[in-house]
């Protein structure tokens, strides 16, 4: 990472912030980083263009939505050729049940997460390839913010 690719103390906390809450106004957001308006905007705006932020998304609450069954997915393909790694991977990209796909070292090739009404619906997701479901029985933590604690003790 060159020099000024470095994150302040201030950009840290902004995206600690936001990863918490990205629906604040930049006003807000410049009241609990200590900047006016204009530089925060400008910082948030850099971080947006680095990539530090990617998108801004809402947490779905997936009881809500009738997905009640969470199945982590351990998938080991037939083969492993190009085509047919990329056959698994389109696949994975077209069900819109699986909303995170991980690929693993080890005795498995990928790493799936998998939202279904019941266990009917998840038995009807096709998949290439074995498999290992473990079936989440209860969220102890379900959090999808980013960790920047290493990155404030310069061990990146």
């Amino acid at each position: 990472m060159a020099n000024q690719d470095k994150l302040d103390t201030t950009d840290i906390k902004m995206l600690k912030i936001l990863q918490q809450n990205s629906r604040l106004t930049v006003k807000e957001l410049a009241a609990k980083v200590n900047l006016s308006p204009t530089p925060a905007f400008e910082r948030q705006k850099r971080l947006e263009r680095d990539g530090y932020i990617q998108r801004y998304a809402a947490i779905a609450d997936h009881h809500k939505l009738g997905n009640n069954v969470i199945v982590l997915c351990n998938i080991r393909l037939k083969q492993h050729t190009h085509d047919l790694i990329q056959q698994f991977m389109d696949a994975v990209q077209s069900i819109d049940q699986i909303t995170e796909c991980y690929n693993t070292t080890g005795d498995y090739d990928f790493l799936i997460k998998v939202y279904a009404r019941d266990m009917k619906d998840y038995r009807n997701i096709s998949c290439v390839g074995s498999l290992h479901s473990v079936i989440v029985i209860g969220e102890i933590k379900d959090s999808h913010v980013i960790p920047v604690a290493r990155y404030e003790e310069g061990n990146l």
